[in-house]
């Protein structure tokens, strides 16, 4: 007798607009008995939240703890989800893992397609990064023609920000929060304060675009990032 698992999905629901689901995305999402997603300490989700209106109402939901403060390891977290999930796989159930922006682009998910997807059929669904979703939201074109454009994360050192940005055409600076002023110091170093734009919550109903000048370094959330637009389009 044949034996059939279910199929793992990683689902790109994108930045927090609803309506920036893809159609795929939206198909998969109604379709699958099973739907994983990750969840702070304080029990809430993004992602949930963002697909929370097209869900069935009758659909098994697994949320996926998951230490968001990077206080502590997450890999034991990703091993304890990964063991969850195998035991609806293995029962023939599909699973959706709903995982905001792109699932491989810096994505939540990537650290349980590398514990499952050697062992399941595995389909990955790609979403609307927040990245070019803020770049809409500012009305500023990234990159073209010949750009040399990066994507750097705030938890860098301010060494090795600065030379990366000394490098770039353009580029986005990501996971900001408590990292604004180091951040900061460094575009003042290099001259591109006045380039710089700060948006935090990409087109969700909480979005705020600010004058970077004017940001409060003790209330710059998580969901937030710098732009530097292209020296080309605004040469």
């Amino acid at each position: 007798m044949s034996y059939r698992t279910g199929h793992l999905y990683g689902l790109g629901i994108g930045p927090g607009d609803p309506e920036l689901l893809t159609l795929k995305a939206l198909r998969i999402l109604k379709s699958v008995p099973v739907i994983a997603y990750p969840i702070s300490a304080e029990k809430r989700s993004l992602a949930y939240s963002i697909v929370e209106q097209y869900l069935r109402g009758n659909q098994i939901e697994v949320p996926i703890l998951l230490p968001f403060k990077l206080t502590e390891s997450s890999q034991p977290y990703y091993d304890k989800a990964a063991n969850k999930l195998v035991a609806y796989l293995s029962q023939g159930k599909s699973v959706a893992i709903l995982c905001e922006g792109n699932p491989f682009f810096f994505g939540t998910f990537i650290y349980l397609y590398i514990r499952l997807a050697d062992k399941f059929p595995t389909t990955v669904v790609p979403g609307v990064s927040s990245i070019m979703a803020s770049a809409s939201a500012l009305g500023i074109p990234l990159s073209c023609s010949n750009d040399i454009f990066l994507v750097l994360s705030a938890i860098l050192p301010p060494e090795v920000l600065a030379s990366r940005l000394a490098l770039a055409d353009a580029a986005v600076i990501i996971k900001i929060g408590r990292h604004f002023c180091k951040v900061c110091n460094v575009l003042q170093q290099l001259r591109l304060m006045e380039k710089a734009k700060f948006i935090e919550y990409a087109t969700m109903s909480s979005q705020k675009i600010i004058p970077i000048k004017e940001v409060n370094p003790d209330n710059v959330p998580y969901f937030s990032m710098i732009l530097i637009p292209s020296h080309t389009v605004f040469s």
